[in-house]
C-alpha cells in the first residue's frame, strides 16, 4: 500500500550492472522481469528485417536463474549504416516512445562511432552493432521497456573488464574503445576478469536512454529479472538485474543535503580498533558515524563500518578508514539527508555548565559535560541528564514569563 504522504509518479526500470551490461543481456533482464515475449516479437516483425528468430531460453549463472535471448539469423552482411538503419526503424511504425528511444541508441552509437574513425555520422559502417543481432537486441530491448509501460530507465555504476577482446577491426583494449566513449560521464569501475563485460551495444543502451546513475531509486518495487550474459564467470554471476517498479515522490519533503555514506565489511579487527575508527572519522569532519553486526560469508561474524560524510571528507576519511581498520577496500554510496534544525544552549548544574543541544522543542545535555559532573559529585549520570533537562525547560518557562510580561505592558 503507498505511504499517505506519497504521491504515484513514473514506473522506472534499474539495471543492476554489477556484472556489466550487453544488448542481449538487456532484452533478457526485462523478459524475465515480465515484458510479455509475444508482444516483443510482434513489435520486431514490423521491421522489414526478415530471416530471424528470437528464443529465450531458462539458465544458471553463478547460481542465479536467468532469461537469455539469443537471436538466430542466417546470410546476414553485419555491415549496415546508421542511415540504414535509422530509416529502417522509422518506417517500421513502432510505437513514438519505441521509435524515438531506438533511434537515440543507433544516433548515440553513430556518434561515437564517428568520432573513433574521424568520419561523419551518416557515412558511419557499423559491423558488430549492425547485425541482425544487434538490431533485434536494440529494438526488442526498447520493446520490452514499452511492454512493461517503463516512463524511465536508470542504471547502476557500470562494470567493465579488462585485458583484450576480438573485434571486427581486431585485438582493442577491453572495454573497447567504443564502450569506454559510450560511457563517458557515467560511474563505471573495472573488475579482474578478461571477458568483455559490458559491450559497445549494452553501454549505448544506457547512455542513451538513462536519467539516472546511481543506486535503486526509490520505488515500490512490482517486479524484477536477471539476462545472462554468453558462459560463466568465476568471480561472480554473469548477468545483468533490472528491477521493475513506481517510483513515489515523497510530497511534504523536498530535495535533501548530498551526503556519501562510506562503508567497508569488517571480520578481523578488534572492539577497541572498531572504536578507534569511530572517534578519528568523527574527529575528522564525518556527519556520524557506527558499527553494526553482520554474519560475512563461510559464517563468520563481522562488522559494518559507516561513516556519513560530506563529498568534500570523502578522500580523507577513506584513508582513515583504511589505515585504522587495514580493510581492503571501501565502497561509497550517494545519499541525501534532511538534518533538523539545532541550536545550542547553556544550564549550570552544580555549579558547572552543561552544553544544551536544542530542537523540536526537547533539549539533550552534551554527554561529556554530564560525564564530567557525575564524576566529581558522585551522582549518576542519567540522574545529571535529568537534572540538566529540567533546568533547560525551567529557563524556557521563565523566558516565556518574562516575554508574557513584556508584551501586556
Amino acid at each position: 500500500m503507498a505511504p499517505l504522504n506519497a504521491r504515484p509518479a513514473t514506473t522506472i526500470a534499474w539495471f543492476h550492472c554489477f556484472a556489466g551490461i550487453a544488448g542481449d543481456m538487456a532484452l533478457a533482464s526485462l523478459v524475465d522481469a515480465g515484458a510479455d515475449i509475444a508482444e516483443i516479437r510482434l513489435l520486431l516483425d514490423r521491421l522489414s528485417l526478415p530471416g530471424w528468430e528470437l528464443d529465450i531460453e531458462r539458465t544458471l549463472r553463478g547460481g542465479v536463474m536467468c532469461a537469455r535471448a539469443l537471436v538466430r539469423h542466417g546470410g546476414d552482411p553485419a555491415d549496415r549504416t546508421y542511415e540504414h538503419i535509422a530509416s529502417l526503424i522509422t518506417a517500421a511504425a513502432l510505437p513514438p516512445r519505441v521509435t524515438d528511444r531506438a533511434l537515440a541508441v543507433f544516433r548515440r552509437l553513430a556518434e561515437v562511432e564517428a568520432t573513433l574513425h574521424g568520419l561523419p555520422v551518416n557515412r558511419v559502417h557499423f559491423h558488430e552493432v549492425g547485425g541482425h543481432d544487434a538490431i533485434i537486441d536494440v529494438v526488442g530491448t526498447v520493446a520490452a521497456l514499452e511492454v512493461l509501460g517503463v516512463d524511465e530507465v536508470a542504471a547502476s555504476s557500470i562494470a567493465t573488464g579488462t585485458g583484450t577482446v576480438r573485434a571486427a577491426h581486431g585485438l582493442l583494449p577491453n572495454p573497447s574503445p567504443a564502450a569506454v566513449r559510450l560511457l563517458q560521464d557515467v560511474p563505471t569501475y573495472g573488475r579482474a576478469t578478461t571477458v568483455e563485460l559490458t559491450t559497445p551495444t549494452g553501454a549505448a543502451l544506457l547512455a542513451a536512454l538513462s536519467t539516472s546513475f546511481g543506486p535503486m531509486p526509490a520505488m515500490v518495487v512490482i517486479s524484477s529479472g536477471f539476462g545472462a550474459g554468453a558462459g560463466e564467470i568465476d568471480e561472480l554471476p554473469n548477468c545483468t538485474q533490472v528491477v521493475i517498479g513506481q517510483r513515489y515522490e515523497r510530497a511534504d519533503i523536498g530535495p535533501g543535503q548530498p551526503a556519501v555514506l562510506l562503508e567497508t565489511n569488517l571480520d578481523d579487527v578488534t572492539g577497541e580498533q572498531l572504536g578507534q575508527a569511530v572517534s578519528s572519522a568523527l574527529e575528522a569532519g564525518a556527519f556520524d558515524a557506527w558499527v553494526s553486526p553482520v554474519t560475512m560469508k563461510k559464517g563468520r561474524p563481522g562488522h559494518v563500518l559507516q561513516v556519513l560524510a560530506d563529498q568534500a571528507h570523502v578522500g580523507a576519511l577513506r584513508d582513515i578508514i583504511h589505515t585504522s581498520t587495514g580493510t581492503f577496500g571501501v565502497r561509497a554510496i550517494p545519499v541525501e539527508r534532511w538534518p533538523d534544525a539545532r541550536t545550542f544552549d547553556e544550564v549550570t548544574i552544580e555549579g558547572k555548565v552543561v552544553r544544551m543541544k536544542v530542537g523540536h522543542g526537547r533539549a539533550k545535555p552534551e554527554f561529556d559535560d554530564i560525564v564530567a559532573i557525575a564524576t566529581a559529585s558522585g551522582l549518576p549520570v542519567h540522574e545529571v541528564a535529568s537534572l540538566a533537562e529540567e533546568a533547560w525547560r525551567q529557563a524556557q518557562r521563565g523566558a516565556a514569563t518574562e516575554r508574557g510580561v513584556e508584551e501586556n505592558r
